[in-house]
């Protein structure tokens, strides 16, 4: 197994759109998956949530981690872990970077799958019964990563 660099690992978080978030609740440790998009124009993740146990985690204790793995096999993988601070956002600034994040999966998606997709629930299955969206950012303190191949 081998570190890779930064700038490896920049590039694991641009090319995908899902990983697992960690995050402290209650002095007990929590990872849930999470669709994102890495937004380079200021080295943040965004993503969304609902009302619930994570975001009221988050509120309380904004450290968090989060990984993204490239998994061919057992021997041949990568993955990049981020260190960060979750900030919640509201107003222009919540709906900027939901547009933001929409656009960029669905471009990765486009370039990834060869597929053309329209709508936010074909990619992500958060359901908005429980409330309005809540948008936050990942702020990137540091960033690292690992590979193994044969």
């Amino acid at each position: 197994m081998n570190e890779i660099s930064v700038s490896e690992s920049t590039s694991i978080l641009r090319k995908n759109y899902t990983g697992h978030l960690a995050y402290i609740s209650d002095e007990k440790p929590y990872v849930v998956p999470i669709t994102y998009y890495f937004d380079p124009e200021d080295n943040t993740l965004i993503s969304y949530t609902t009302e619930g146990h994570k975001v009221n985690a988050l509120r309380k204790n904004s450290s968090v981690s989060l990984v993204v793995e490239e998994i061919q096999s057992m021997v041949n993988w990568e993955s990049a872990l981020v260190l960060g601070e979750f900030e919640e956002l509201d107003g222009e600034k919540a709906k900027e970077k939901l547009r933001t994040f929409i656009e960029g999966i669905k471009g990765i998606i486009h370039r990834q799958e060869h597929k053309n997709v329209e709508f936010i629930n074909e990619f992500s299955s958060k359901s908005y019964s429980r409330g309005n969206p809540i948008i936050y950012i990942i702020k990137i303190l540091e960033i690292t990563g690992r590979r193994r191949e044969t």
